[in-house]
Order: C-alpha cells, then structure tokens, then sequence
C-alpha cells in the first residue's frame, strides 16, 4: 500500500506521482488541499518522517506570515496546519517501508 499526500498545482508532488507510478506503484493519492488530514493523523506523518512541524510547514505561503507562526510552538504549528492544509509541505509518501516527505524527491527512495 502507498499513499501520497498530493497537490496537483504542485510541480514537485506531480513528479513525486510520477515516481511511484513509474516504480510500479498505485498509489492512493489523498489530494490533502480537498481531504485534509486530522491534526493527529498530521502529528503522525511528521513523526513518522523523522521531521518536526517547523521542518513540514510551508513558510513562504501569506497565513503563515499572518498568523505570526514565526516563533510558534510545535503544537501551535500542528494546529495551524490543520486548520489551514495550504501550510503543510508535500508531498508526503507513505509506504509498507516508512514515510517521507518528498523533499527532495529522491527522498522516496528509501521507502520503495
């Protein structure tokens, strides 16, 4: 079983799909902008990639900067993330193997 985490405007989850396509791979693919993941199961992807929220947060988008997250806790970060999908980092790769977050996209890899 692997799932991605995608957003289809995004050029690199495109070719992160393309990767585990071309790998064999049917992925099932959670657009997470439509289907956003619950604050938990988000603790968990982070987690379970070996990041911390900072490391997974999408610094360069407006809501960060409006909400000030700049000196946020990880909670505080973890809650603004569920509350506003647009701040997680993707895309986000889990298989039988671990999870990655495809950044870069050779990241991946490890979890084929």
């Amino acid at each position: 079983m692997t799932t991605i985490y995608h957003n289809p405007r995004c050029s690199t989850s495109r070719n992160t799909l393309q990767k585990l396509i071309d790998a064999g791979r049917q992925p099932e693919v959670i657009e997470y902008l439509k289907t956003p993941p619950t604050r938990d199961q988000l603790a968990t992807l982070i987690r379970d990639a070996g990041l911390s929220p900072r490391q997974a947060i999408r610094t360069k988008e407006a809501v960060y900067s409006e909400l000030g997250l700049q000196d946020a806790t990880d909670e505080e970060l973890l809650d603004a993330m569920a509350a506003n999908p647009i701040l997680i980092n993707r895309p986000f790769v889990v298989t039988e193997k671990g999870t990655r977050l495809a950044r870069p996209i050779e990241s991946v890899d490890e979890i084929l």
